[in-house]
Parts: C-alpha cells; structure tokens; sequence
C-alpha cells in the first residue's frame, strides 16, 4: 500500500454509502421488506451488508436470484426504492467519528463533498435528514453524468465545482469503482475497509494510496490535515 504524499490538500471528496454514511440498515430493511412482500424468506443483515455498495439491482439480485423476468424485477425494484424513500433515515448515520472530521474540515476551510452513483432524488433527502446537504459543498450522482464510477467523469465534475485540482484532492471510498475513478482523475485515494465489501474483494489490490481499517483511522487522517493547503 503507497503512502498519501501531497503538496497540497484543497479539497476532499468522499464516496456516500459504505465510507461517509452508515446506509445499510435501511436498505437491508427494504430489501427484506420486498422479500416477505413477496412471500420469501428475509436474509440476515449480515448477509445483505456487503451487497449494499451495489445499489437496488445488487440487492434485487441478493434476494430474489437471476429468475425473474424483466416486469417482475422492475416491480420489485419500485417497491423496494418505494419502501426505501419512506425509511431512508430511520437507522442511517455518519459512521462514528466523521461528524468530527467534517468539522475538522469546515474549521480550516478545506470544503468537503460528495460523489456517489446513488440517483440525485434520493441522496438529497437522505443528506437533508441527516442535516448534511447545506453542508456539503458540491453533491454529484450517478443520473447527474453521462457516465457513473468507475469512469473518472463524476469526480472531474466535482472538482470543477469545487474549483480545485485534481491533484490536489482526496477522494474517499470503500469500493474498487471508486479508487478506480479517483486513480483515473488524478485524485490520492483511500480505500475504507470498514466499508460494505465482499469477503471475496481484495481491497490491496484496488491500488488505493492508503488502507484505513476503521472509521477512528480515517478520523485520525483527515484531523492530520491542520490547515487548507498543508500537506499530509
């Protein structure tokens, strides 16, 4: 695994579900809640949690296997999306301590944002619940590009928002997509292991800069940066 070495940090950019909010107990809900729906059995959270990076058609895949025709997947991926609007906030979180770190950020004006393939009409209400979207300087989804992670596109579009180099910026996140994307456009990148990977994903080999173990690990590395501008 590189070291993170930088002239410079103007910005940092962070994947949404698996390395800045904690999502996956709503969506597992849902999941489970399309299942008993259709009369299947529910799958432990310990099962669903790795899938949760993959969006609803992951999870539909988890649930429901390759049988279904295309009407019956569109059904259930409606009523899951449905069940979800309705619950998006009811158990997610910023994993433990990044409250402290966003703080660290906005205290030495080092803006901070995001870029997720998740589609615009839920991660804004999910970001407005948790009381981050006025907080964030730039928020870029997967229906807001013509090409979603891993293509570098989304991540170029965030820094012209931010109006920052992509050298000179961090991008977050806890799947290959993302430090692909992020290696793609030029970004450092850090890799999150406590985030929702399969036991059969070799995080080492995504090439990330660095490897944090925890949400505490990537805490202390982003508090590491004092002042806008200063590397780490």
């Amino acid at each position: 695994m590189l070291e993170i070495s930088l002239s410079r940090v103007d910005a940092v950019l962070f994947d949404l579900d698996g390395a800045l909010i904690d999502t996956a107990p709503d969506l597992a809900a849902a999941l489970n809640a399309v299942l008993k729906k259709n009369n299947r059995s529910t799958l432990p959270y310990s099962a669903i949690r790795p899938t949760v990076s993959n969006g609803a058609n992951g999870l539909i895949k988890l649930g429901f296997g390759d049988s279904l025709s295309s009407e019956q997947h569109e059904k259930i991926k409606a009523d899951l999306i449905a069940y979800y609007q309705q619950h998006i906030a009811d158990k997610s979180r910023l994993f433990e301590g990044l409250d402290s770190a966003l703080l660290h950020l906005e205290r030495n004006n080092i803006p901070w944002g995001i870029v997720t393939n998740k589609p615009e009409y839920l991660t804004r209400p999910l970001l407005k619940k948790l009381s981050l979207l006025d907080k964030s300087s730039c928020v870029v989804c997967g229906d807001q590009v013509a090409n979603s992670k891993p293509h570098p596109e989304p991540i170029f579009l965030a820094c012209k928002q931010l109006d920052v180099m992509p050298e000179n910026t961090l991008y977050i996140g806890d799947a290959e997509r993302d430090i692909r994307a992020g290696r793609l456009a030029g970004l450092k990148t850090i890799a999150c292991a406590y985030g929702y990977i399969p036991d059969t994903e070799d995080i080492n080999a995504w090439q990330a800069n660095t490897l944090v173990e925890t949400p505490q690990e990537l805490l202390a590395l982003l508090t590491s940066i004092r002042l806008k501008g200063q590397s780490i």
